[in-house]
This record gives structure tokens, C-alpha cells and sequence, in this order.
């Protein structure tokens, strides 16, 4: 075959006389493998795919490809692993779906059963190995214009401590690292809050405080809408950043032990944020833009501020994040949009023709080696310390083959087996590292910094 022509180091490990050994691959296997393909093209391409042994030397490289790809299977060594691991996930937008579907009421929406047409409920959540959970309370950003930012916040808190009294043998709410591993070690899911952007807060510090002393325990700087005191990515940028007030807040949020969420906000604002931070930050659920190109996710430029802040960027499982075809059709309609309103002036008819045309063009919803690509990405440029898990689920429309629902971290873990990364590594992807975010930025407050 093309072997010879490009080497794997690790070649013996994977493709020896014993066969195809999935749960041994690493990075640089799957490098080799697409560098193959690769160097085969541009050998054969140039004198034309006709006779001789091309065709099974293309087929042989493409099977090679293929399997490295494939649906990830179980082992009892990764289950283990999981269900001795803290399970630890930024990001779950199921206080909002309850708002939608069932009034605000778990009355109306018993998640200790089956709900399919969630991503959520209790069974899956034990299935998935949950330990700890940060619950969005999100609200969306036109309630700022509309004055009802804070009061639909409240009765979105209400909605977490409402699931915590409705299932108390499940859920308990968490405020501090150390009341994590406690809830956790009681067989419970460590249930904490996250407030999705700042418009929440009314342009008020008093306001955030408050947030502070209902349970929330971090706060995304923007959602999409940049705000008086802060640039968003996928808005219009107008302080370069923060302004002095949003410098004011982010201190704040050190000073109450808050986490400052970085992810929404637009590049600048990450740098000023980590500029003025004393806390390690998190992304609560954001992806590699060095992998998918969209302004949601984190640029690689930004990695070594995160990794000197000591912070982590929990990977976000949404498919136009993290498929990077996907990602491109993103930017294509909103390019797009902002074409037609110039041209036409009328945003309605804009978003008319947008829909058309994201129907006609639909997204990719990827597999589980997409968000493995990004993980191994961050990991390769970052750091182990500065990864983690914010899966974004019941806040998104679409999900990669694989990771459909809650029930699915356990073959995360088996994918990072597969990817060569070793058991502590793995333990800190899925949960150490942000419960020793949270920890830092406790001592950062009890401090006075």
C-alpha cells in the first residue's frame, strides 16, 4: 500500500497482525490516516485513476478512514471508568423547555419519566452518569427591550428550585465545590444555576448581587445582543470589549465567587475580560473555532489567555458549532441576511428569504468524532486543565450522531479511551476541571481580591 510513503509512528499499535484496534487509536493515527489519502491523490490524480491497483489503493485508504470514524462501541473498562468519574456538564437549557411546553409547571411535565420529545429527563440523566449540572436560566434578549429581563429570570430560577422540591431524592442545589462532591457522593445530582447573559442583571450590580444570593453561581456575559456593557459575538461590536462598567461587573463577579462566562461574548470581550479577571473563567458551553469557523466558538489566539487565567472551555455539542460544513452555512446566512436588509431595507422579508434558503441548504449534523475533534483540538493547543463538557442540550436543534440526549456522556468517555488519552486526563475533561474552577474563584472571593 501508501504506507511507505507517509509513516505512522504508531502504525504497529493499530494496524498489526492482530487487526483494526479501535480502542488504541490516537491522534497522530488520524492524522496519518487523512495525510494518506491525502499523498494517494495527489500521486494518482495527476496520471489519472485508470488501470492497475488505484481503485483498491483509494478503497483501502477510504475503509482505513472510515473505521477511525465509526460509531463508537462501549467497553466495560470505559463504562467503569464513568460511572467512577464526576460527570460534570455546563450547560443545560431544560428550565427553559419547561417554560415552553408545560407552563412552568413539572405537573405538566413529569421528567422522572420518559419525555422523548425532550432531551432531558431523569431516566436519562442516570443513564448518562450526570453528577453535576449547571441549569441555564435563560431568558432571551428581547425581554431587555421589553423590561422583563429580571422577572422572567426569577420565575426561571423558580423552575430549578421547583424541579429540586418536586424531585428531592434527584436533585439538590449546589453552591460551592465542596457541596458538589458532597450531593454527588450522596448519590444525587449536584444541581447548580447559570445565568445566560447579562441583560438579565438590567444594567445593575444590586441586580446581579441579588442573582448571587438566589443560587445563581456563574453569569454569561452577553447572549447574542450586545449590551450597554458588553459586545456579544454575533451582534454589532460597540466597546471594543467591555466598557468601564462591564469591567465593574466582572469584578464584582470575582468578589461574590461568581464564575465569568465567556461564552456568547465576541473575541475582544474574551481579552478584556481576561485581562481584568482574577478568576479562572469558563466557556460554559463553547467549541474550537480552530476546528468550526463560527463566532460562537473560542479562537485558538484566545488559548493562551485562557490557559494563563487557568480557566476551561466546556465543548458545546450543537451541530452548525462543531461540524465545520455546518458552521459555513452559518456564516453564508448571515451573510446573507445582512446582504438582503442592505439591499432592501426589510429585516421580515430578510428573514423570510433566510429560512427559504437554510431549507433548500440544510445543516450537517456530524457524529460524535466531531465534538471528539474538538476536544482533542483544545486539548492539543491548550491543555487537559483547560477542557471540559457544556453540551448546550435542550438549547439546540440539532445534534451530532451519537450524542442525542443526556444518556450519551458515557461514550465521550469511551471516545477519549479510543483517542488514547489516559483515565486522569479523561476525569478532568469531564468534571475536575471546572470543579477546580469553581474552587479557585471561591478563594479568589474569600480573599478580597
Amino acid at each position: 500500500m501508501f504506507s511507505h510513503f507517509l509513516p505512522c509512528p504508531e502504525r504497529n499499535e493499530v494496524f498489526g497482525v492482530g487487526g483494526f484496534e479501535p480502542s488504541r487509536i490516537s491522534r497522530s493515527v488520524r492524522h496519518w490516516a487523512f495525510g494518506r489519502l491525502i499523498v494517494m491523490l495527489v500521486l494518482l490524480l495527476p496520471a489519472g485513476v485508470g488501470g492497475g491497483d488505484e481503485p483498491e489503493l483509494a478503497d483501502a485508504v477510504a475503509a482505513d478512514v472510515e473505521a477511525i470514524r465509526a460509531p463508537i462501541v462501549m467497553t466495560e473498562r470505559a463504562a467503569e471508568l464513568h460511572r467512577s468519574l464526576l460527570m460534570f456538564d455546563g450547560h443545560n437549557d431544560l428550565p427553559w423547555e419547561v417554560r415552553k411546553r408545560a407552563g412552568r409547571s413539572f405537573d405538566n411535565l413529569d421528567i422522572s419519566k420518559p419525555q422523548p420529545e425532550l432531551q432531558t429527563d431523569i431516566p436519562r440523566l442516570r443513564a448518562g452518569g450526570v453528577g453535576a449540572q449547571f441549569w441555564s436560566v435563560y431568558v432571551p434578549g428581547e425581554t431587555m427591550r421589553q423590561g422583563q429581563a429580571l422577572t422572567q429570570t426569577l420565575e426561571q430560577i423558580e423552575i430549578v428550585l421547583a424541579m429540586m422540591n418536586r424531585y428531592p431524592e434527584t436533585f439538590e442545589l449546589a453552591l460551592t465545590a465542596d457541596d458538589v462532591e458532597r450531593i454527588r457522593g450522596e448519590g444525587k445530582i449536584a444541581s447548580l444555576i447559570g445565568v445566560e447573559g447579562g441583560h438579565s442583571i438590567e444594567n445593575s450590580i444590586n441586580v446581579l448581587r441579588q442573582l448571587h444570593r438566589l443560587g445563581a453561581r456563574y453569569m454569561t456575559l452577553t447572549h447574542n445582543v450586545t449590551l450597554d456593557w458588553a459586545d456579544a459575538a454575533n451582534d454589532r461590536a460597540v466597546h471594543g470589549g467591555l466598557s468601564e462598567f462591564g469591567e465593574e461587573i466582572v469584578r464584582e463577579m470575582n468578589r461574590l465567587g461568581m464564575l465569568v462566562d465567556l461564552s456568547h461574548v465576541s473575541p475582544d470581550t474574551m481579552r478584556h475580560a481576561l485581562r481584568v479577571t482574577a478568576a479562572p473563567v469558563i466557556y460554559s458551553h463553547s467549541s474550537a473555532r480552530g476546528i468550526a469557523d463560527h463566532p460562537r466558538n473560542v479562537p485558538d489566539d484566545v488559548l493562551p489567555l485562557v490557559v494563563a487565567n487557568g480557566g476551561v472551555i466546556m465543548v458545546n455539542f450543537y451541530s452548525s458549532f462543531i461540524v465545520p460544513e455546518s458552521a459555513a452555512r452559518d456564516a453564508e446566512s448571515a451573510a446573507l441576511r445582512e446582504r438582503l436588509i442592505e439591499e432592501t431595507g426589510d429585516e421580515q422579508a430578510a428573514d423570510a428569504e433566510v429560512r427559504r434558503w437554510r431549507r433548500q441548504n440544510p445543516a450537517q449534523a456530524g457524529t460524535i468524532h466531531d465534538v471528539l475533534d474538538h476536544i482533542d483540538h483544545l486539548v492539543r493547543h491548550a491543555g487537559a486543565d483547560h477542557v471540559g463538557i457544556g453540551s448546550d442540550f435542550d438549547g439546540v436543534t440539532m445534534l451530532p450522531d451519537q450524542l442525542e440526549d443526556v444518556s450519551t456522556y458515557p461514550l465521550i468517555t469511551q471516545g477519549l479511551l479510543d483517542r488514547g488519552h489516559d483515565e486522569a486526563t479523561i476525569r478532568k475533561i469531564m468534571g475536575e476541571n471546572v470543579l477546580r474552577v469553581m474552587r479557585r474563584a471561591e478563594e479568589v472571593a474569600a480573599s478580597g481580591r
